[in-house]
């Protein structure tokens, strides 16, 4: 009984990370409404971003936000995206998710957030003084 807990979790985790790939593909598709393509691009970022609005080493509220925030978010970008078009995002996903990762990207998202918070600070910084 536990294998089979085990073997649900795992395929639900593999849904996830296919239909936050399929949100960054709709993000990007112009059939895709612009309320969606914007809310989908937030998800998709948040849920690829190497950094959390909640760091992980946080007891339980670190894992909350990937647990809850996040296929929240996905289940609110579906009901945004007509069906068709879904099922069409979520077979490229699929194709996009089997192919290697890179590295190089996840360093360009890593260096988006720290200039975005370095420019905040400054933004902070300046007003205060």
């Amino acid at each position: 009984m536990a294998d089979a807990v085990w073997a649900r979790l795992r395929q639900w985790a593999r849904s996830i990370k296919r239909d936050v790939i399929a949100l960054y593909v709709a993000a990007r598709d112009p059939r895709t409404p612009v309320i969606a393509k914007v809310v989908s691009g937030l998800v998709a970022a948040y849920a690829l971003s190497p950094i959390d609005l909640i760091p992980d080493f946080i007891p339980v509220l670190g894992q909350v936000d990937d647990l809850i925030i996040v296929p929240l978010g996905i289940i609110a970008v579906v009901r945004l995206i007509p069906a068709p078009l879904m099922a069409e995002f979520r077979v490229r996903a699929g194709e996009i998710a089997e192919r290697p990762s890179s590295r190089t990207a996840a360093m360009a998202i890593a260096a988006i957030w720290v200039i975005a918070a370095l420019l905040v600070f400054w933004w902070i910084y300046s007003r205060l003084m």
